[in-house]
């Protein structure tokens, strides 16, 4: 069996770690060069690194705090905001990045899954959907969640693994950041529809809420979360105890 991963994410904005609401009221947590070396030292399988506002504001991602961060770290790091062409993919992975992650500039051009996939290998493509619930489907948001774009959320998941994409992560809008647990039946849809690892993202409120995700949907490859670790709410090494004391496997 597959051991779950325990991903936390830095959302960065102009520099700093922030932390929102369904991705509105921003608050400035810490400096993502600091977090990234305390989670790899306190038992982080991977790290998520999104430069938020890259996209919206029509620019590339900040390489040299990337390069920084990535420089102290000794886990798997993931990197997305503001990728809109293969260039980008080779300007972020020379700056240390493991895998690219793709949202709105796939949006744009989704051949750039394809074309990424094909000169770095799918395992290096990590498609990131923002969905929220519109008049009862699952709708597709753009530009840090805030453009509808009226695309049906599964059948771009089906689409963005069919380009080559090795990898989802689905961030639920409707539970991110209130704490209330990870969006399971939106989870559920993802999980039924594609068979590459899943990453869950929004909603984590507590140690009980991984456990949930993980015994309910036993297809979600890894957990992500931010403010319950960013603000010391829970702890890695606690997180991981409690899941192994309930025959979830994970690394150690």
């Amino acid at each position: 069996m597959i051991t779950k991963r325990i991903i936390p994410c830095l959302d960065v904005k102009d520099g700093r770690v922030v932390k929102g609401v369904n991705f509105l009221g921003l608050a400035d947590v810490s400096s993502p060069v600091k977090l990234a070396e305390y989670y790899s030292r306190c038992g982080a399988d991977e790290l998520v690194f999104y430069d938020i506002t890259a996209s919206a504001e029509g620019r590339t991602l900040f390489t040299d705090i990337l390069r920084e961060a990535a420089s102290t770290i000794f886990i798997p790091l993931t990197v997305g905001g503001g990728i809109n062409t293969v260039e980008d993919f080779d300007r972020v992975l020379k700056c240390g990045a493991d895998k690219v992650s793709v949202n709105s500039g796939a949006i744009k051009d989704p051949q750039l899954i394809f074309d990424a996939a094909k000169r770095y290998g799918s395992q290096c493509v990590v498609l990131s959907v923002d969905a929220k619930r519109v008049d009862g489907h699952y709708r597709v948001f753009a530009k840090g969640g805030r453009e509808d774009t009226g695309m049906d959320a599964i059948e771009w998941i089906k689409k963005g693994v069919d380009l080559g994409a090795g990898e989802l992560v689905l961030n639920s809008i409707d539970t991110d950041g209130v704490k209330q647990g990870f969006d399971l039946e939106m989870l559920a849809a993802a999980c039924d529809a594609v068979s590459i690892p899943v990453i869950a993202s929004g909603g984590a409120g507590g140690i009980g809420d991984f456990v949930t995700l993980f015994k309910t949907l036993p297809k979600v490859d890894a957990g992500l979360a931010a403010s319950i670790f960013h603000f010391g709410e829970v702890t890695i090494d606690d997180l991981k105890n409690t899941l192994s004391e309930n025959d979830i496997l994970v690394r150690r």
